[in-house]
């Protein structure tokens, strides 16, 4: 009986995890991202936003992007715009392993990274987004690991991590990272069980390494070591390792 649990098991990891990682990683390996250095890649704005003198309205922004190199194999990663009204710029926040422990606007707020353009997870503009700027920017001051050294790549704190508190902050952002944004289960207060970022329903998580999350707005999700599995219902996608969210897409395009 015992062995019969342990083999289906073993068998899910595998069809869930190991072949669709696998697979990605043979496709990835195909592409130039492997040889592509951080002093060569593109960094440059992706035209997904008009100038900020072109729209007078208040905005919240999500976005995620691959990684560079081999880490674009399985993972993504995520940052937050904001704009207030009638305000002459953007504001990019990002975390990130190295320099200021939390960034802001070190790169364009819709920038590619390392080169790829990037996915929007959610946007909010006008009264709506007035109305939850300031919540935003104060999730991101109270972050509690955005000390210098306040960063580690797996499982977490990382940037994923962050935007991720900032989501568990303001849960009226009602989104869910993509699958590939590998330590968004890191939860800082390392809570065994937790209510989704979107307060929708309830996460089990280990450390970010193991645990399954059942929520309205994150669907069903299974994460082992970091990478995740699992069913969007609200907006049909499947969630796969390596591959991301295949389906409806996470955010209409703003």
């Amino acid at each position: 009986m015992l062995a019969a649990i342990l083999a289906r098991t073993l068998l899910a990891v595998l069809i869930l995890f190991l072949l669709p990682l696998a697979a990605h990683a043979l496709w990835w390996w195909t592409r130039d991202d492997l040889s592509l250095s951080w002093a060569r890649a593109d960094w440059s704005s992706a035209k997904l936003l008009p100038p900020a003198s072109l729209k007078s309205e208040a905005v919240i922004h999500v976005y995620a992007a691959r990684t560079g190199r081999w880490k674009g194999i399985f993972a993504h990663h995520s940052w937050i715009v904001v704009k207030d009204k009638d305000a002459p710029r953007y504001s990019r926040y990002d975390k990130v392993g190295w320099g200021r422990p939390v960034r802001t606007d070190g790169w364009p707020p819709d920038g590619r990274w390392f080169g790829h353009d990037p996915e929007l997870v959610v946007a909010i503009e006008g009264t709506a987004a007035e109305a939850l700027i300031p919540r935003v920017r104060a999730a991101v001051a109270r972050y509690p690991h955005g000390e210098w050294g306040g960063y580690r790549a797996w499982p977490g704190p990382n940037s994923n991590t962050f935007v991720a508190h900032v989501m568990r902050e303001v849960p009226e952002l009602g989104a869910a990272l993509p699958p590939t944004a590998i330590g968004k289960d890191w939860h800082p207060s390392g809570d065994l069980v937790s209510l989704t970022p979107s307060r929708t329903g309830v996460q089990l998580s280990i450390r970010g390494l193991l645990g399954i999350a059942v929520g309205w707005v994150e669907g069903i999700e299974f994460n082992l070591l970091g990478l995740v599995a699992g069913l969007d219902i609200r907006r049909p996608a499947v969630k796969l390792p390596g591959w991301g969210r295949i389906g409806v897409p996470a955010a209409p395009a703003a």
